[in-house]
Parts: C-alpha cells; structure tokens; sequence
C-alpha cells in the first residue's frame, strides 16, 4: 500500500522521451467507481510560473508503467499530453 503523500514525493518520469515531468501535484478521482483517474503534474511557465500561465499536465492512471522507490514511470507520448487550464 501507499500513501498519497508519499507518491507526492517521487519523480514523475516519461519513459518514452526520459523527460523528467515533476512532482505530482494532484489526483483526479472517480468517486462512482472509487479509483484514481488520473494524476496532476503542474507544468513549467516561463520565469517561476510568472510570465504566462502554464497548464497542467493530466496523465491518466493506465499510463503508469511503474511506481518505483524514487521515480513514477509513465509511458506517454509527448503529442498525446491533456492539459488543463
């Protein structure tokens, strides 16, 4: 088992490009079926997030490839980013 805020504390990382995405900020969650949808990656905007409003990066739960002691791998094109303003 594992704690939210410890999935908080590990690298976020595409497996298909080795970018390294950040620290999950966020979890969407589906309260009917009672699961996780989704993780929240807060994406880089400009000079600390000031010159222009970056969106966030939504990568669904079943591209998780796998939750490691460091890192959270995540198989997901680039091109099929979701972004949420």
């Amino acid at each position: 088992m594992i704690r939210i805020s410890e999935l908080k504390e590990r690298d976020v990382v595409n497996v298909n490009d080795g970018r390294r995405l950040g620290l999950i900020k966020d979890l969407e969650l589906d309260l009917d079926k009672g699961a996780v949808k989704a993780i929240i990656i807060p994406a880089a905007g400009g000079v600390w997030g000031k010159i222009y409003r970056a969106r966030d990066y939504i990568i669904p739960w079943e591209k998780i490839v796998k939750i490691g002691v460091d890192t959270i791998l995540v198989d997901f094109p680039q091109d099929h980013y979701h972004h949420r303003d």
